[in-house]
């Protein structure tokens, strides 16, 4: 089975639950184009970094979820692979590839709601929205936009996959 990204959960309310995140490392890279194709685009220097094309030919394995974050415009995203829980700063290999990142991501809180289906633009936008409203109906402090997470393959049926979105809290 595929690792997950760990996190403890602090408070869980009707519409979202809150989470705290360990200090976790992104590999990453920025794509343009429409939300899905996005995803698609970065998904193989992603696969090629874990896989070994890096300056230490060094191999990590899948982990889900894969995060995607829409940047300022419409047409650019960034899309992430986790690296697996307990991967020091330090054992991280520069990329091969200058379009491949890796950064830091120091422990964090946010706000997350889970959801299933396929994945198209509308239904994560509608659900990021959803789960804004919720976060600041409740009165907590947001700090970012909303990002998003899927856990399963392409090839796994809509109905059956799991997915989030997710807002940092301050």
């Amino acid at each position: 089975m595929t690792e997950q990204q760990p996190y403890e959960l602090v408070e869980r309310f009707d519409a979202f639950e809150i989470r705290n995140y360990p200090q976790h490392v992104l590999v990453e890279v920025i794509t343009r184009g429409p939300f899905v194709q996005a995803g698609n685009v970065a998904f193989q220097p992603l696969v090629s970094y874990i896989s070994g094309r890096n300056l230490d030919r060094k191999k990590f394995a899948m982990t889900a979820p894969v995060i995607q974050t829409p940047n300022d415009t419409d047409d650019e995203h960034r899309v992430a692979f986790v690296l697996p829980a307990g991967v020091k700063p330090t054992d991280v290999p520069t990329p091969v590839d200058g379009y491949v990142t890796t950064r830091i991501v120091p422990e964090h809180r946010v706000a997350a709601v889970r959801f299933g289906g396929g994945w198209n633009e509308e239904k994560f936008k509608s659900e990021g929205a959803k789960l804004k409203a919720a976060v600041m109906a409740r009165g907590l402090e947001i700090d970012g936009d909303v990002y998003y997470a899927r856990f399963d393959p392409p090839w796994k049926p809509g109905f059956l996959k799991h997915n989030e979105a997710l807002i940092d809290l301050k």
